[in-house]
Parts: C-alpha cells; structure tokens; sequence
C-alpha cells in the first residue's frame, strides 16, 4: 500500500450514491397520499426526488413547500410512515458492496455524508450490516449539504485532511459541497439527478463514474 492510498478516504452520499432507498420512501409518500383520498405515484415519477428526503418528496407529492399551511403536519406524517418502512426495499446499488471490499483491501478508508437524519441513517447501516468509518448525518452539525460542514465533521471523524477525500454523489448540492470542503468531488451516473439540476456531466465534478467499481482506477 502506498503512502497516496493511506493518506486517502472515499465518502458516500446515501440516498442515491450508497443505497436505493427510493422504494421505501415513495411507499411512504403514498400511504400517505392515500390518506388524503389520493391515487399513489408511481416510483419512476418520484425517484427523482428522493435525495431531496421528505422536503423534495412532499413537494411532488402535494404540491406544497416549507413554509405553506399543511407542510408541516404532512411532513411529520411523511416521516412517521417512512420511520416505518426504512429497510424493508432499501438495498446496496449493484457494485457497490464489491466497491467497499476493494477499498477495505487497500486499506481506503470509507465513509458516510448524508443529509438524512441520524435515526434513518443509522437503521439502515445496520440494516446493511455496513461499517463505515465515520458517519455525519443530516443533524450531526447545524448545517446540511451543500454547505460544508458535514463533510469536514467527517474528515474530522478520521483525522484527514479535507484534501485527502474523495466524495461521490448523485446531486449537485454533493459535488458543491465538496468543492466547498475542499475535497475531490466525483459524480456517479446511476442514482436520482432531480431534473432541474441538470446531468452529472454538467455539475463541474472532477470524473463521472456510471458504476462503482470505476472509483478504483481514480484512487
């Protein structure tokens, strides 16, 4: 193992980069959506915004954002559902846990940066049977992604300079926030890309990967 590699941590995003957790939230949305006398969505129609977590999805769901009269109450409601219903759909995307092998054989250091809160977070870790390094989740500081915080309270967590981080992620907001953090931001091709903000080829990360285990040639 070279010094380059003992010196260098790989840290996920969850929604859309680690995991598939799409099902399980739509499936909340539209138990939900049920209780207000409405038909369910299909998934293909809402995986787009489940890396937006509860905001995105209520939003497609009702039409409704923070800060109008029934968000809030639907909100709560959306996330008791979802508190339900975390790991019952959620799986690894295809490669990745072959991706997490490679990197344990080298010695690579890997991670969690999620803006999901600690309680999901962490079932669906242990759901996995995953053991990551470090973990920040969306209320582990005051701030969520894009803003820096979480990835430099990772960094932090394993006593790394920003620098020495790769960050992968299937939003915009993951390949700012690296580059705000200073770390190496890579986009993948596979995961939710909400419409409005463009393709991965768009965003301004370093490389885009279309599969897991094309990280290893980057490292």
């Amino acid at each position: 193992m070279n010094k380059r590699q003992a010196n260098r941590a790989v840290l996920f995003d969850l929604d859309g980069t680690l995991a598939d957790t799409a099902p399980d939230l739509a499936a909340a949305l539209n138990r939900l959506r049920g209780d207000q006398g409405l038909e369910p969505l299909p998934l293909e129609r809402l995986r787009p915004f489940a890396s937006a977590g509860a905001r995105g999805l209520v939003h497609v769901g009702f039409g409704i954002k923070p800060g109008d009269g029934e968000y809030a109450s639907l909100r709560e409601a959306f996330l008791e559902y979802y508190r339900e219903r975390t790991c019952i759909d959620t799986r690894l995307f295809p490669g990745i846990p072959e991706l997490l092998e490679a990197l344990a054989a080298r010695g690579v250091a890997w991670g969690i940066v999620t803006n999901k809160a600690t309680r999901f977070t962490e079932r669906i870790v242990a759901d996995m049977k995953l053991k990551p390094d470090c973990v920040s989740c969306g209320d582990t500081t005051p701030h969520l992604k894009p803003h820096p915080a979480p990835l430099l309270h990772a960094a932090e967590q394993l006593g790394l300079a920003p620098k020495a981080c790769v960050y992968l992620g299937d939003d915009l907001r993951d390949i700012q926030a690296a580059r705000a953090a200073g770390m190496r931001p890579i986009a993948v091709d596979w995961g939710y890309h909400h419409p409005e903000n463009g393709g991965p080829g768009t965003w301004e990360a370093d490389a885009v990967i279309a599969r897991p285990q094309e990280l290893i040639a980057l490292l």
